[in-house]
């Protein structure tokens, strides 16, 4: 298992190593030990989540301003643009984003740490996504920052208007958003 680096460097790109031959494939979807040391720290998960979605569908930003979730994202079928929008007030990359394909082929994970906004989009017929959470989901606490925000520019690849449910449409611009200190 090996970690990339992205422009926010907290966010990491996880690529398993993945054997295979005629059979198919096979490879270690998680190792705590091993997971813990690419990102240099302890980090226990809690929840498990998964969502099939068609395409078009676009779920988020979402993050929660107590119980804040670091997420370990990857797809089971299909394909995704993921994105992370950090909401650390005293980062340097306050109000930055960064987005990344994953696919159920390339069996790459996206970790995006405590303290960010997440959302994706699925760019195939239909996708289905799987992601271990920190800390439980806890609806009082859960915010919405809105995916369109031009504060801050993310470059969804859409193919159209966003399939997407009232919450999300209603999501709030960064700068009324509450953030983490």
């Amino acid at each position: 298992m090996k970690a990339i680096p992205t422009a926010i460097p907290e966010v990491l790109v996880i690529e398993p190593a993945v054997f295979g031959d005629p059979r198919g494939f096979f490879y270690e979807s998680w190792n705590q030990r091993s997971f813990d040391g690419l990102v240099g720290r302890e980090v226990p998960f809690v929840q498990d989540n998964h969502s099939m979605s068609a395409r078009n569908v676009l779920r988020g930003m979402h993050y929660q301003v107590r119980q804040p979730q670091g997420k370990l994202v990857r797809v089971l079928s299909g394909e995704i643009f993921d994105v992370a929008v950090d909401l650390r007030r005293g980062a340097p990359s306050f109000g930055k984003w960064v987005g990344t394909r994953l696919d159920g082929g390339a069996h790459r994970m996206l970790w995006i740490p405590a303290g960010f906004a997440h959302g994706f989009l699925v760019t195939s017929d239909y996708a289905e996504v799987q992601y271990k959470a920190t800390d439980y989901y806890a609806p009082a606490h859960e915010r919405t920052l809105l995916w369109s925000d031009p504060a801050l520019g993310i470059d969804w690849p859409l193919g159209g208007e966003p399939v997407m449910n009232e919450k999300d449409r209603r999501g709030v611009p960064l700068e009324r958003a509450e953030v983490y200190a």
